[in-house]
């Protein structure tokens, strides 16, 4: 039977099994109400308290400021149209994840202000032009920490420091990046962060929202008083759990893994460039760890990706949340790659688990398909 090698990180992690051994207690035995004042709600009451503290520590942050959601997607939600209620501005990147871009295309046709900034070929936002489309200070940025497809980390200090000049809120879409390169909200000024525990190794369905102290946003979701008042809904408390412990395990290890997995990458572009296959590497130098983006001019990506997956091989075309659709990401077109260039391109994302012979076989079957054709 065929191995199979999942190259695919950037879409979602296997859950980590101390974060599913964390979790155990909070499904079949501590699975009481933590709102509720009796004594069965003890241990969940304070296992909500201990992972929203660590959660918070390994970000820079103070445990009142972490809100949990149900995914990244609905803490991106919950930023843009909590500001829009409040008829702010907004200006954001041109390659931001959906979660950000289609609220903001929905409130720009609802007569809500929405600037979309260029970025550059690497697809770093143009911070010139950032500055000047901020038009007055009742205006929120938003920009994403890291991109899901290319894996191009943004100087997220200095779109800080432009959004506060001008006297706005600065938020940004942390998805990909929590947990696998260092972020501290304070040394980075960072107003609002979004995050996601499956894109850490933590479970699917449970996220968190960084509001600094001091601002808070409309209720998104209304009913009970959970998360002191700002997100009703019955609380995941072994989700919330085990999203706390797969964060302090990858925070742990984040030096350690990043190395691991430059050098894997080292060694795939290695592979195909001595095997002379024309390809291109998508993304700026300072990038996710593990997250490569390859274009094959000419030649077909989704046709790569079906090819490898025959061979037992996970990778993507682009970004995982658009790949029922054949048309060119936003991204490769912001970054302006040609049609055929941005047609033949794969996203592989290693994660922590990939080994050397993984790679091997990847850069191996890369050679074999695209020479045979």
């Amino acid at each position: 039977m065929t191995k199979r090698i999942y190259a695919d990180s950037a879409a979602t992690t296997a859950l980590s099994n101390n974060a599913y051994n964390a979790m155990i207690p909070y499904l079949l035995e501590d699975y009481g109400n933590a709102s509720q004042l009796y004594s069965f709600a003890r241990n969940p009451k304070k296992a909500l308290k201990e992972a929203r503290a660590t959660i918070a520590d390994c970000i820079g942050a103070d445990p009142e400021e972490i809100f949990f959601t149900s995914c990244g997607t609905e803490s991106d939600n919950w930023v843009v149209f909590g500001v829009a209620s409040q008829k702010m501005s907004i200006v954001t990147s041109s390659i931001e994840h959906h979660a950000i871009l289609r609220p903001c295309e929905y409130l720009s046709g609802e007569g809500i202000n929405v600037k979309f900034v260029p970025v550059d070929s690497d697809g770093i936002v143009n911070c010139s032009i950032l500055k000047n489309e901020i038009e007055h200070n009742n205006t929120l940025v938003s920009v994403m920490f890291a991109n899901n497809e290319i894996g191009s980390i943004q100087p997220i200090k200095k779109v800080a420091e432009i959004s506060h000049s001008k006297g706005c809120l600065f938020h940004t879409d942390a998805v990909q990046a929590v947990g696998h390169v260092p972020i501290n909200v304070k040394d980075l000024d960072i107003d609002m962060l979004s995050a996601s525990a499956h894109k850490f190794n933590g479970p699917k369905g449970i996220g968190f929202l960084y509001i600094r102290k001091g601002l808070m946003l409309p209720s998104f979701i209304m009913g009970g008083s959970q998360e002191n008042g700002h997100r009703a809904g019955t609380e995941n408390v072994a989700s919330i759990v085990g999203m706390a412990v797969a964060l302090q395990e990858n925070v742990n290890q984040i030096k350690e893994n990043a190395r691991y997995l430059y050098n894997l990458e080292n060694i795939l572009l290695s592979e195909l460039s001595q095997s002379r296959i024309d390809f291109i590497r998508n993304g700026a130098i300072e990038h996710i760890p593990g997250n490569i983006s390859l274009s094959f001019p000419n030649f077909s990506g989704e046709t790569l990706l079906h090819r490898l997956d025959l061979q037992g091989i996970s990778v993507s075309t682009g970004s995982a949340c658009d790949s029922r659709d054949v048309h060119i990401s936003h991204v490769l077109k912001a970054i302006g790659l040609e049609e055929k260039t941005a047609k033949g391109t794969i996203r592989i994302s290693l994660g922590k688990d990939n080994t050397i012979d993984d790679v091997d076989i990847i850069a191996k079957n890369i050679r074999n398909i695209i020479g045979y054709y």
